[in-house]
């Protein structure tokens, strides 16, 4: 008998402390949110009451309402943040969400959510990226929480795709590039697709490129390559070990993937820029070999390039170009090696009195005959250089010139091509010169060719 009378009057307790709050349910139900906030205050100032969950879910319903009411939300500026700490409270004492359930406390969430959705609108029309973030951010809280309990009509939604996408926007433009990734990752998990989101699976990347977090490249780049299989991925890939990679990885890297013979042409294309094009920090740490160990990799792949496509003059003009240039350096060494002769000839002492005059002598061949073997050895490779440039520059030019409509770009490579073309045949030219009178004749007429060429192609 003691338990049943012990159960009885936690009952009528309980009964008693819902009948208190019925001066304030009565008028927050009914919308007369004022009425009922100062019902509210009366019992809340109580310090009983602070541990009671009721006071905190009216509390979160009142203030809700004045948030989600034009001129009320003036009334009470800080309604939605109240509201908000509330709510937090009013889910600590009641987990199971017995008196939201019971008293259609659904409409609080809504009135929360929707006015939060509007006011990014409103702030992300204006420009106000942070308030447009904040704003955003707060409605994804509150549909998630609506979605998550199936509050919603839509029993099947996970989530407020528009808020989440909008509140990555606001944060992307106010350049908070790690709450932007939060957002889309959001998005990128659940595989959300199609036009309108095919930029937030490039921005991740940029991102990741740029934090050079190679976990989080390497998984939006799985996301985006199965979301997206008919976009080029490459530049994103080839960027990342660009910019994160040591010159000898990305060499590395280019073996093996020339070894398996999968490459596309514009893979070939983007590692041969690479190569060509090594900073200027990193290039000062090269010696020489190196130097043009990377250079030759470098018209390798541009070789490749073209060969994978055959139409594509650009790639055929930079292997072109790339051999002009090893033939360049190699002509200046034996300029070097020309004048260090001229100075050794012209700051020669004659000695006069015989046994020095024979040291002399004797020195002096052997420091001219080292010069001339010098000039001879570095001169070697040179033709060979030369012709290869003159392959691939006169590839070029005739894919070029027969090109129906010539970009910028084409144009410019196509009158460098003429250029680089009559240097090579002017030196090949003075090479036969009193030598061999028609490979003289040949490169004079070849020369001449293209020499007449010169302001074609200009206007």
């Amino acid at each position: 008998m003691k338990k049943v009378l012990l159960m009885s009057l936690i009952g009528i307790t309980m009964v008693a402390s819902a009948q208190k709050f019925d001066k304030v349910s009565t008028p927050a139900i009914m919308k007369q949110y004022e009425l009922a906030k100062v019902e509210l205050d009366k019992l809340m100032a109580d310090p009983k009451a602070q541990a009671k969950a009721d006071g905190w879910f009216w509390k979160t319903k009142i203030y809700a309402g004045f948030y989600s009411d034009a001129a009320l939300k003036v009334k009470y500026p800080n309604s939605q943040v109240i509201a908000d700490e509330a709510f937090i409270k009013y889910k600590s004492l009641d987990p199971s969400l017995k008196l939201l359930k019971d008293n259609n406390g659904q409409d609080a969430l809504f009135n929360l959510y929707a006015p939060s959705f509007n006011n990014g609108i409103a702030t992300f029309n204006a420009k106000n990226w942070d308030s447009a973030y904040y704003f955003f951010s707060f409605a994804v809280k509150y549909s998630d929480f609506i979605f998550q309990h199936k509050f919603s009509t839509n029993q099947n939604q996970a989530f407020d795709t528009t808020s989440i996408l909008y509140a990555g926007f606001s944060a992307q433009n106010s350049k908070n590039a790690d709450n932007a990734v939060k957002c889309y990752d959001r998005l990128i998990s659940s595989k959300i697709g199609g036009a309108t989101y095919i930029d937030i699976y490039k921005f991740t990347l940029v991102n990741a490129i740029n934090n050079k977090n190679e976990s989080d490249f390497k998984k939006y780049l799985t996301y985006s390559r199965d979301m997206y299989p008919n976009e080029d991925w490459e530049d994103y890939e080839l960027s990342y070990f660009r910019k994160n990679y040591t010159l000898a990885e990305k060499a590395s890297m280019y073996d093996k993937e020339d070894a398996s013979g999968t490459m596309s042409a514009n893979r070939y294309l983007q590692f041969g820029d690479i190569f060509a094009n090594i900073p200027k920090e990193e290039k000062e740490m090269l010696d020489s070999a190196k130097r043009d160990e990377y250079l030759r990799k470098s018209a390798d792949a541009f070789k490749k390039s073209n060969l994978k496509n055959p139409s594509d003059g650009i790639a055929a003009f930079n292997a072109g170009v790339i051999y002009y240039n090893i033939f360049s350096i190699q002509d200046d060494k034996v300029s070097q090696a020309k004048r260090a002769l001229q100075d050794l000839n012209t700051n020669r002492v004659v000695e006069k009195e015989p046994k020095k005059k024979a040291a002399s002598d004797a020195k002096f061949k052997m420091q001219s005959d080292a010069l001339k073997a010098q000039r001879i050895e570095l001169e070697k490779p040179m033709l060979a250089n030369a012709d290869s440039s003159i392959v691939w520059l006169e590839k070029a030019f005739n894919l070029l010139k027969d090109k129906k409509e010539r970009s910028g770009v084409d144009k410019n490579c196509l009158i460098k091509s003429i250029d680089y073309l009559s240097n090579i045949y002017i030196y090949k030219r003075d090479k036969y010169r009193g030598k061999d009178l028609k490979a003289f004749d040949e490169n004079d007429t070849k020369f001449k060719t293209y020499d007449a060429l010169h302001d074609k192609y200009k206007n």
